[in-house]
């Protein structure tokens, strides 16, 4: 989640952090960010400090007091040592002044979302498939995959939960921004280019009227 309200800003910033493949909502205000933070799952949050409706660390202090866990990276033009651990103090992960290159943001929040997800070994294995989630390579049978950000979120997923049934609107809840349509045929597309680009003997198998399942040659459709 991206809490920003410059407009040029956040979609700056957005679009990079959507181009790493991750899933990227956004708001422009607190109120705007707490529906969703209070009804989804995030694995970072990038708040803006000073927003229209307050100073975003009073929120984060407000929530971290509720048992709120997600890592917060907190951008600010504020960068007297007084404001930087008063970021920290009131529960902030991580503190980036602006001006800021957005490529140092986006390692930020690669590292704060894997600290989330510690409970996930950074290394994902499948029969012959191997995902380094870290280095953001897969391979198959030893061959490195060519794949783009968002085929690699798909198989990430999928690769996750091995021989589970992963409906279409599940993948386009972690894969893809809140904007994405749930009827269009953007799961099937990436899914095709995957198949394409895993080879024989398949490894994501279609489960008629419920989604798409990753299991072993040998499993049946």
């Amino acid at each position: 989640m991206v809490v920003e309200d410059d407009d040029d800003l956040r979609l700056a910033v957005t679009t990079e952090l959507a181009g790493t493949g991750m899933r990227v909502d956004q708001a422009g205000d607190i109120a705007t960010a707490h529906v969703s933070l209070s009804t989804g799952h995030y694995d970072c949050v990038v708040f803006d400090r000073m927003l229209p409706d307050g100073d975003a660390i009073t929120y984060v202090h407000r929530r971290r007091q509720q048992g709120w866990a997600v890592p917060v990276l907190f951008l600010t033009a504020r960068d007297r040592l007084t404001d930087i651990v008063a970021g920290f103090e009131h529960g902030g992960d991580d503190y980036l002044v602006k001006p800021f290159a957005v490529a140092e943001m986006t390692a930020r929040v690669l590292t704060l979302g894997r600290r989330a997800g510690t409970g996930r070994p950074s290394v994902l294995r499948h029969a012959d498939l191997e995902m380094d989630c870290a280095r953001r390579q897969a391979r198959r049978a030893g061959v490195l995959l060519g794949l783009t950000a968002k085929e690699f979120a798909v198989l990430e997923y999928l690769l996750s939960r091995p021989e589970q049934a992963v409906g279409r609107d599940e993948l386009i809840e972690h894969c893809w921004d809140s904007s994405t349509d749930p009827m269009s045929n953007v799961v099937d597309a990436v899914v095709r280019r995957l198949r394409v680009k895993l080879r024989e003997p398949e490894l994501i198998h279609t489960v008629r009227g419920r989604g798409y399942r990753l299991a072993g040659p040998e499993s049946a459709a």
